[in-house]
């Protein structure tokens, strides 16, 4: 995608971001890990045209004959020689006169079916005479099962028949699939049945419950027992996953308070045991996101040493340990041989998995990537892939393709891909399709071809809704960024043409219309109740975007008053805006066309009104997401919204404002980091410099070292950008900024007189009324008076009345009214009368801008 128009040479392309800080543990800083890359490549692959039936995972061969069909419209007659699959047919009708299906496993039905020697491998082969299915091992044989069902599906719409063919299928990877791993509400026991089952559907063999908010899971009770309830909840997923084939790995977390001594050895050897005691045979341990003394790598391969040979080796029915460990990410580990992840390969027990997570804690999967850690942990490590977990940006969904996944490399390179999810289960089912489809096939595999299939498979019913809604619903605004919204071309108002308004009406009818289709058509209950909130949200913007396509054209036309009332109409209010910010989707074009163009329309608007420039600062910088509506956050005079970098800062980071043309500056307040006192994301190291041209810089200040509130007031300067720019420092965080304000205005600095009546509201904010521009307002309540300045000929307000509407009176010098009237319109255009010297309005009203010509 195109990534916006440079300004001058220095202001980089403009993307959105945004997030919420995740959950963590006690005294563990995730801000100084988040740094992932803001670039937004696109989604890899094409659709393809299939004629046939469609399998997912994608089989490595599958031939199907030129003629030949099998009618299995009257069911199957099922032969299983093993007597492991009475529970897996269930999709099928069964009939002593439907076709014979015949499923086996086994070396001896391997090497006849010439199935290759790999555990999950299996060859079906559908014959005019019947179905044969032989697998390697029962695991094969029942994913064997799993692409008949598929098949069966094909029959069932095409006449009850299916293609004779054979397919010879095994998975790539040993280990495939999911790290219930995420900050956040965990996923309830039902979600977690219906993924379990999604799980075998999908040939996925793991699922790693370790869900951070469990605290029998982690700090504080991991050496306790699960209560009752939540004991039998996990025998139950012990048996569906068995039902399933998938591992049940359960994983412990207890670095973040763990002893280094043998009572706590003990103790966790003794949750083991009651874990084994209710089904599992898999463990994890996990030393993420912890501080202190859990982190000694030392101590964590003597431990995972010690448990191998005292406890799973013993066993003889438990899975190899895997580990996360604490330098899970290139971001931030120790590269050399004294590094923690040098101390596992030295050290650590051979059979040990260990987790990885890429360069950065959300990052794509690459050659690059394995081979550093790798040569470390002397093994093939285990991808922890941190999509679509959305715990550092729960105002999203995503919905978008799983890709960023290298599609060269083998089970040399790593042991498996495990996804870590969205706390909304059957949402994530969407990306988890991509994911199973990957691990199982890698070089086989195209993203864009995969969602769209998911799209088919998950919500066939309203195939074409739900299309709507995730391929707008894919970006993160942060951290790890998605393509979203391919296929819509936005625009700014300068940029208008009819046919490129055209086709985003459409598209904006489309949103509008896709949510009540899903709630009419979706049978998927629970993935609505996941969905309800953003779908509501995703409904409004599509009326938004139509609405602000129609202010297009008044503000095109000669139509003022018109203009400005649909421009109001067409503003959120508080509680539209908290509702908007809470649940997003289009955030990379679709929320952002509205934005800018109601933006855009106010202040030129402003510029015809007044004919001068609004003061309106615009955010730049070197973050690539300075310039988007994040940025706005900077100049929103709430010190509790800010706009953050998403990446990290570096020598050459700098945030600044655009004033939008050369004035005098003699003042700057600008306001660093999420608060003024333990925050992390600033800079600690920085000058404060001016330019006129954005080329040549001249400071403002000395070197501000460990500064959240910079101030600087002197003689003035001609400027057009105001810009902090960091200085050389071992600060790696994030940055962000709450307030930048330019030439702070005070009451006393206006020229003229205003004054509040009583419950008008507070006199200092009145003056965003005069403040010239018109994105901001003051909400008045009550009595609003102002002096009219010498010379004024016309006073235009631009305002939103509430209720009935509001008076307006013109008064005298003394006080003494002059003449009034009602205004019940947005916009109103004065003449003052003769003698008047200020007016005066009353009622309830959101006055945005008071212009004087």
């Amino acid at each position: 995608m195109t990534t916006g128009k440079q300004l001058l040479t220095l202001f980089a392309a403009l993307l959105l971001t945004c997030g919420d800080l995740p959950a963590q543990e006690p005294g563990f800083d995730l801000g100084a890990q988040r740094s992932e890359s803001q670039d937004v490549p696109p989604v890899p692959g094409r659709v393809l045209d299939r004629k046939g039936p469609i399998v997912n995972p994608t089989p490595h061969r599958m031939e199907i004959a030129r003629s030949g069909r099998l009618d299995i419209s009257r069911g199957v007659d099922p032969k299983d020689v093993r007597g492991k699959f009475a529970g897996d047919m269930g999709f099928l009708a069964r009939s002593k006169k439907g076709a014979p299906l015949t499923v086996d496993f086994g070396p001896g039905a391997a090497a006849r079916m010439g199935v290759k020697p790999v555990s999950g491998a299996y060859v079906l082969q559908v014959g005019k005479k019947g179905i044969e299915i032989a697998g390697y091992d029962e695991r094969g044989a029942f994913y064997g099962l799993q692409t008949l069902r598929q098949l069966a599906a094909y029959g069932a719409a095409h006449g009850g028949a299916i293609p004779c063919m054979r397919i010879d299928d095994y998975p790539d990877l040993p280990c495939r699939g999911v790290v219930e791993g995420f900050y956040g509400t965990p996923w309830s026991h039902e979600a977690r049945l219906s993924l379990i089952d999604f799980y075998g559907r999908c040939k996925m063999n793991y699922y790693l419950y370790g869900p951070k908010d469990d605290p029998y899971h982690s700090c504080p009770d991991w050496r306790l027992p699960y209560p009752e309830k939540e004991a039998r909840n996990i025998r139950e997923l012990v048996e569906a996953s068995a039902r399933n084939r998938v591992d049940f790995v359960w994983a412990i977390h207890p670095g973040q308070d763990i002893k280094w001594n043998e009572e706590d050895y003990q103790n966790l050897v003794r949750k083991f045991e009651w874990m084994y005691d209710l089904g599992v045979r898999a463990f994890a341990v996990f030393f993420d996101d912890i501080d202190g003394e859990g982190r000694n790598p030392e101590k964590q391969a003597a431990l995972l040493n010690r448990l191998t040979a005292e406890f799973v080796e013993p066993k003889g029915d438990v899975e190899p340990l895997i580990v996360c460990p604490t330098d899970y990410s290139k971001l931030w580990a120790d590269p050399t041989p004294q590094g923690s992840l040098a101390i596992y390969g030295r050290t650590l027990d051979k059979s040990v998995g260990v987790f990885w997570t890429g360069d950065v804690v959300c990052s794509d999967l690459t050659p690059e990537t394995l081979e550093w850690v790798d040569s470390r942990i002397g093994r093939p490590a285990l991808y922890w892939w941190n999509f679509p977990v959305t715990d550092y940006a729960r105002h999203i969904v995503m919905m978008g393709p799983a890709y960023g996944l290298d599609t060269s490399l083998t089970a040399d390179d790593l042991y498996g891909l495990v996804s870590n999810p969205m706390e909304h289960g059957e949402a994530s089912k969407q990306a988890l399709y991509g994911a199973a489809d990957y691990a199982w096939n890698i070089a086989a595999y195209n993203p864009l071809d995969n969602w769209e299939r998911g799209i088919a498979e998950l919500v066939p019913e309203a195939r074409e809704a739900y299309r709507t809604f995730a391929i707008h619903s894919c970006d993160t605004e942060t951290g790890y960024r998605r393509a979203e919204s391919w296929e819509t071309e936005t625009f700014r108002i300068d940029d208008y043409t009819p046919r490129k308004a055209g086709a985003l009406r459409r598209e904006f009818a489309r949103v509008a219309a896709a949510p009540a289709e899903l709630e009419a058509k979706c049978t998927n209950r629970a993935l609505l109740e996941e969905l309800r909130p953003w779908l509501e949200e995703f409904r409004k913007l599509g009326e938004r975007g139509l609405r602000t396509l129609d202010v297009i054209e008044l503000y095109r036309s000669a139509d003022t008053a018109g203009f400005w009332a649909a421009w109001v109409g067409n503003r959120m209010d508080d509680a539209a805006k908290k509702a908007y910010d809470a649940h997003k989707s289009g955030t990379m074009k679709l929320q952002p066309f509205y934005e800018n163009a109601m933006d855009d329309m106010a202040l030129g608007f402003y510029r015809r009104l007044a004919g001068q420039v609004p003061r309106a600062p615009r955010a730049v910088g070197s973050f690539a997401n300075a310039g988007t509506t994040l940025g706005k956050l900077m100049f929103d005079h709430d010190t509790t919204t800010f706009y953050t970098s998403g990446v990290a800062q570096d020598d050459r980071s700098w945030i600044g404002a655009d004033l939008g043309c050369v004035r005098e500056v003699g003042e700057v307040s600008l306001l660093q980091g999420r608060n003024s006192v333990d925050d992390v994301d600033y800079f600690d190291h920085a000058l404060l410099e001016y330019s006129a041209d954005g080329v040549q810089w001249k400071p403002l200040t000395d070197s501000l070292r460990k500064q959240y509130v910079v101030r600087w007031k002197g003689g003035p300067v001609e400027a057009r950008y105001i810009r902090l720019r960091r200085l050389p420092s071992a600060k790696t965080n994030w940055a962000a900024v709450r307030e930048f304000e330019v030439d702070p205005v005070g009451l006393e600095d206006l020229g003229f007189r205003v004054c509040c009546g009583a419950g008008a509201g507070v006199p200092e904010k009145a003056l965003f009324a005069f403040d010239k521009n018109p994105t901001t307002l003051f909400a008045s309540r009550g009595v609003l008076r102002w002096e009219i300045p010498a010379g004024v000929r016309t006073c235009t307000l631009l305002l939103k009345p509430e209720g009935s509407g509001c008076v307006l009176r013109q008064l005298a010098a003394d006080g003494k009214p002059l003449g009034e009237g009602t205004v019940a319109a947005p916009y109103v255009r004065v003449v003052p009368a003769a003698g008047a010297a200020a007016l005066e309005l009353a009622g309830d009203a959101e006055v945005f801008e008071i212009i004087f010509d």
